[in-house]
């Protein structure tokens, strides 16, 4: 997606009612709102409505006269109609959705209790696979993957330049790859 930069021609001619520019206005925003409110609404009827007010009200807040003084910020503008629209839907749904005492209890699925397992083994899986690597190899790793060092100072370091640097750490992740599968150990 491409973004728009917009100007005091834009505005106007979309405050005037442009059909062209209110149809660019509406494609535009609409593809942009629905990034956004997916991750937040599950109901494909509630984001659509919050899309739909949320544009609504910003034609109606440009038709007023002075509705928007920077015509450069609309994308911003739009984005804060648009949270102030989805918090008073998210109210309105939290007014009149209460539970019972006979509910079942909300299982929290923010919190993953394997996790800690799961990473431990990972890390257990790591370090046997860079234990069957060269020194090299696993220095080079460490310092790339691990340490997160600069690139130019590993380049130092080695006494390499970056374009045989890049061919190195190939080589290396080609070989820790060929040793997961010597060891079966599936990918990370």
């Amino acid at each position: 997606m491409e973004f728009q930069s917009f100007d005091q021609e834009y505005v106007r001619r979309l405050t005037e009612g442009d059909r062209f520019v209110e149809n660019d206005f509406t494609a535009y925003f609409s593809e942009l709102l629905l990034l956004k409110l997916r991750r937040r609404l599950r109901s494909p009827e509630l984001l659509e409505d919050v899309m739909q007010e949320t544009l609504l009200r910003v034609l109606q807040t440009l038709r007023v006269k002075g509705g928007l003084q920077h015509p450069e910020r609309l994308g911003a503008f739009v984005n804060s109609v648009c949270n102030n629209v989805l918090l008073e839907h998210l109210r309105s749904e939290r007014k009149y959705n209460t539970r019972g005492e006979d509910a079942p209890d909300i299982v929290d699925v923010r919190i993953d209790l394997d996790a800690p397992l799961v990473n431990l083994d990972r890390t257990r899986q790591v370090k046997q696979v860079l234990d069957g690597l060269s020194d090299k190899d696993r220095k080079l790793l460490r310092m790339i993957y691990f340490e997160e060092r600069d690139k130019d100072e590993v380049c130092r370091e080695l006494g390499v330049d970056s374009a045989y640097l890049r061919v190195l750490v190939h080589r290396a992740k080609t070989r820790f790859r060929d040793t997961m599968v010597k060891h079966k150990i599936r990918a990370l």
